[in-house]
């Protein structure tokens, strides 16, 4: 199969990857993960919004704070608590509209299809560069088909068809972990040029 025209492989667990790497084709891949599961589904019990301390690795990440996706009041906080961190991070208001975008798209889809879900919010810092990091887990069915998902115009009849294959767009760095019957994992981060 292919997705973004790139030959891939899939199996039971789909991982499709975009990330612009120096030197690297910028692509998008998907195929079977090597890691595994990648600890899909929100923490039970998690207030709305927490902090988690980010262990600081190679990008630099820093503290995370984590909302509940579990209804259309959720979707409201957790598009306010993102451009809160756009603004955090210096994006400038073009690129504030983008992250703001993508996460309302990904939220909305772990609380539609994923029956609810978790959103958690990271600055990050690569080479002097500032980034922001989103990663939206829920414990849904999965995406059975995640090049149809991802593909531009897909929908599931309720939507104009922007969802995943939009958020990627707006993102620099976009990872999808999906499991039928086990939920899905989106990590997306967008860097600051300025």
């Amino acid at each position: 199969m292919t997705l973004g025209g790139e030959r891939v492989a899939a199996g039971p667990e789909l991982v499709a990857q975009r990330s612009p790497v120096p030197g690297a084709r910028a692509g998008l891949t998907a195929g079977p993960s090597a890691s595994g599961s990648p600890g899909t589904g929100a923490v039970a019990g998690a207030s709305r919004a927490s902090g988690a301390s980010g262990a600081p690795g190679a990008s630099g990440a820093s503290k995370a704070s984590r909302y509940e996706v579990a209804s259309e009041e959720d979707l409201l906080t957790v598009r306010h608590a993102v451009r809160a961190a756009t603004v955090e991070a210096g994006f400038g208001l073009v690129d504030q509209t983008r992250i703001v975008t993508a996460a309302s798209e990904l939220a909305r889809n772990a609380y539609v299809h994923g029956g609810g879900g978790a959103l958690e919010i990271q600055l990050v810092n690569r080479s002097g560069r500032k980034g922001l990091r989103l990663t939206v887990r829920d414990d849904g069915p999965g995406i059975p088909d995640l090049e149809m998902a991802l593909t531009d115009g897909f929908t599931t009849g309720q939507g104009l068809g922007h969802g995943l294959g939009g958020a990627r767009r707006l993102m620099h760095e976009f990872q999808v972990h999906s499991v039928p019957g086990q939920g899905t994992t989106v990590v997306a981060t967008r860097w600051n040029d300025r």
